[in-house]
């Protein structure tokens, strides 16, 4: 079947997740950070995609806000750094304004012009999804974004794939997958999608059942693929 239906993973796929501790590093009040922001932005994702697995699993869901907070102040703990309120808030409010990756806006806007559907399906909550898609302009080239808030529970679960299906009415194998976590495609894949793993740091393929169809190193290519 022809893909009719572009499906995107947000954070770390079309968001930067690693520009809030980044930006913070670049500002005085926030010097406490300046060496070691690649590791504690690296604790940060690690621990929040740990207890989003964890919660799944435990029947112990909550929103992703939450869980956004607890793997920052894991980090921060880790860095030494849980005396310092002002600066844990300034990296929480950057976390709200997170700018696309730079290829991102034309490869939305190339999907669109070919008659493509394109949504975001992500562990976000509404707000945090809102204000990401706001921030980095890009709400004129998505036809939804859709989160597991409407299911209570975080990918990998089932459930959360079916959203796509239930909002646009196409098959798994009309839809083309696209994450930048490689359990997150694999999974799909195991549902049924086409799948598109953006593997931008150069990871081994993670040991799973399934495999992505394509391994990317940035979204440029999409539209190449959403034709084949």
């Amino acid at each position: 079947m022809p893909i009719n239906t572009c499906v995107f993973d947000a954070y770390g796929t079309l968001f930067d997740v690693a520009a809030a501790a980044r930006q913070a590093a670049s500002e005085p009040a926030c010097a406490a950070i300046k060496d070691c922001w690649p590791q504690l932005a690296n604790h940060w994702r690690l621990k929040q995609l740990q207890y989003s697995w964890l919660r799944a699993i435990t029947g112990a869901h909550t929103d992703f806000w939450e869980v956004t907070r607890d793997g920052l102040d894991w980090a921060l703990d880790a860095a030494g750094l849980t005396g310092d309120p002002a600066l844990r808030q300034r990296l929480l409010d950057l976390y709200w304004e997170l700018q696309a990756y730079p290829e991102v806006p034309a490869m939305l806007k190339a999907l669109k012009a070919s008659g493509k559907q394109t949504a975001i399906l992500s562990n976000g909550s509404p707000d945090m999804l809102d204000g990401a898609v706001q921030s980095a302009g890009l709400g004129a080239v998505l036809d939804d974004v859709l989160s597991v808030e409407s299911v209570g529970i975080f990918k990998p679960d089932r459930r959360v794939y079916d959203l796509v299906g239930q909002r646009f009415g196409c098959a798994p194998d009309e839809v083309l997958f696209v994450s930048s976590n490689g359990w997150d495609a694999a999974a799909a894949a195991g549902y049924g999608f086409r799948t598109a793993w953006v593997n931008r740091a150069g990871e081994p393929v993670d040991r799973l059942p399934w495999t992505p169809d394509i391994i990317l190193s940035d979204l440029t290519g999409i539209p190449d693929l959403a034709e084949a």
